[in-house]
């Protein structure tokens, strides 16, 4: 943070040299300063921007899935075909459906997993997948 703030008061303190020498050079008087205080306002939002794209990390891809975590939770070839379905945002009736089972069949499998991650919910299954690297993005 403290980094960005140095980075932030150098470019202006350079905008306003350049606007110094610009007024000494008498082009400036011909524009208000409203327009200058405009042109610095989108130099600086867009260097925000900028900059906050450049912090932030690329999004990894998961492309394997952790064969480990998966044996060592003990899940099953249809609990991991559900929390893929999970992860899509399926419903139990859409999930059902697909796998052509009944969906107190689903509720049952998803119950199951749900114990065996330690997790309540749909949200939390999808985030300890996520963590485990249980599916492939």
């Amino acid at each position: 943070m403290g980094k960005t703030v140095i980075i932030y008061g150098l470019i202006l303190a350079v905008a306003a040299f350049a606007l110094t020498w610009l007024d000494y050079r008498f082009w400036v008087r011909d524009i208000g300063f409203e327009v200058y205080g405009l042109i610095i306002a989108v130099v600086f939002a867009g260097l925000g921007v900028w900059i906050e794209r450049q912090r932030r990390p690329a999004p990894k891809e998961n492309n394997h899935v952790n064969e480990k975590a998966i044996k060592a939770l003990g899940l099953t070839k249809r609990e991991l075909e559900m929390l893929g379905a999970l992860s899509s945002g399926q419903s139990n009736k859409e999930i059902a459906r697909v796998l052509d089972i009944s969906p107190n069949t689903v509720k049952t499998h998803l119950a199951n997993l749900y114990e065996k991650l330690g997790v309540r919910n749909r949200t939390q299954a999808v985030t300890k997948a996520a963590e485990f690297s249980l599916l492939m993005s």
